[in-house]
């Protein structure tokens, strides 16, 4: 089905994206995911093609634009190619992060810090998740008490995406006991006194992705760091999460589409019995039936990307977005493998990375069961 969200120049960005994984990051996958980490020189080279920071204000050295569209393009390359253990990173920067440095900064912030976001220079993170709260925001317990002219903050922070390469972390920090309105948001960076990265911690998927435990003792973050006032943390978080939520959808339907486009091509040429194990009737049911939900989701989530672009994507609509695509995403990529047999089941093979890669999709940003409370609160229940 023809897509219509998209202008020439999203098409265009569209190609630079392509090349950009052809030739810079498929080739250096299997280095990077050995490494369990990304290679530094592709930040900056993406900040050279204008890939990172797009709503970044000119002066300060972006594009200016305010289009999730050209974000979903990026996302979309990363995941469709089976790179997203990469595009994650990408993604992680273009619509988690950067957002909150576009919103809830003023003029001054902005000009020390977006600059080196735009060109790649400086890698950024998001510091919600804790030991004991993951989608519960309300459950954080990494403190910051005002001392003066800085905070002091302790704490421990985990799953932290981009962890070991981050030099500016938005950390949600608590300034008060009330679950909600104690929420305080600071930008810690790299350099300061009492912040440490932890391990990069082993994980099932996403290999080249760098993933940590952060922690903070004592840790001195100058109060010209705080996001917004103090108390605004929670109002933050929830107001960009629709935004998260949706690019994560995007990778998930973008991915499945690229598993199903490379199990049509294996099914085609792996025999059994002497005929190709795609002219078999449970083969050819099983990849209709992935193909039609696959351009289903394909639908509704380009209205969403559309609403989003427009203002209107609400929370409940998102969260349909992330659980439904994630989860049918788990689905292809179970089913694929399954189709290549033994050999999917081998790390030379990609389905086998896209098939681990996909798991942790229905869990980060909120689980699947977070995502149909929200749904079912908005039904009234």
């Amino acid at each position: 089905m023809r897509r219509t969200i998209f202008e020439p120049e999203h098409d265009s960005l569209r190609e630079v994206v392509r090349d950009f994984v052809a030739d810079h990051v498929l080739p250096a996958t299997e280095d990077m995911e050995a490494k369990g980490m990304i290679d530094r020189r592709l930040f900056e080279q993406a900040g050279e093609l204008g890939l990172l920071g797009f709503a970044v204000p000119a002066e300060h050295g972006g594009a200016g634009v305010d289009d999730f569209r050209f974000n979903a393009v990026i996302t979309e390359e990363f995941a469709r190619a089976g790179a997203n253990s990469v595009g994650l990173s990408f993604t992680l920067i273009n619509d988690m992060v950067l957002p909150y440095l576009l919103d809830m900064t003023d003029e001054e912030q902005q000009a020390r810090w977006l600059p080196d976001v735009a060109t790649g220079r400086a890698v950024l993170a998001v510091a919600m998740s804790e030991p004991g709260a993951g989608s519960d925001l309300a459950g954080i317990r990494t403190r910051a008490v005002r001392d003066g002219d800085h905070y002091v903050v302790n704490g421990t922070k985990t799953f932290i995406s981009n962890g070991q390469h981050a030099d500016l972390v938005v950390a949600a920090c608590r300034t008060d006991d009330d679950p909600h309105a104690g929420l305080t948001l600071l930008v810690v960076e790299a350099d300061t006194p009492g912040f440490s990265r932890g391990r990069n911690l082993h994980k099932l998927g996403l290999h080249a992705q760098d993933t940590s435990e952060l922690s903070f003792t004592d840790a001195r973050v100058p109060v010209t760091n705080r996001l917004g006032e103090e108390g605004s943390g929670f109002r933050g978080l929830v107001s960009h999460l629709p935004q998260e939520r949706l690019a994560i959808a995007v990778s998930a339907v973008a991915a499945a589409e690229g598993i199903l486009e490379r199990t049509l091509s294996y099914v085609k040429e792996r025999t059994a019995f002497g005929t190709p194990i795609g002219s078999f009737q449970h083969s050819r049911f099983l990849l209709a039936e992935l193909d039609t939900e696959i351009s289903i989701a394909r639908v509704f989530i380009d209205a969403c990307i559309a609403r989003h672009v427009d203002g209107e994507l609400s929370a409940t609509d998102a969260a349909k977005a992330k659980w439904w695509a994630t989860e049918l995403q788990v689905k292809v990529a179970d089913r694929c493998l399954q189709l290549h047999g033994g050999y999917g089941y081998m790390r030379e093979y990609q389905i086998s990375r896209d098939f681990a890669d996909a798991r942790v999709q229905t869990i980060y940003g909120g689980t699947t069961e977070i995502m149909k409370e929200i749904i079912g609160r908005g039904l009234g229940l």
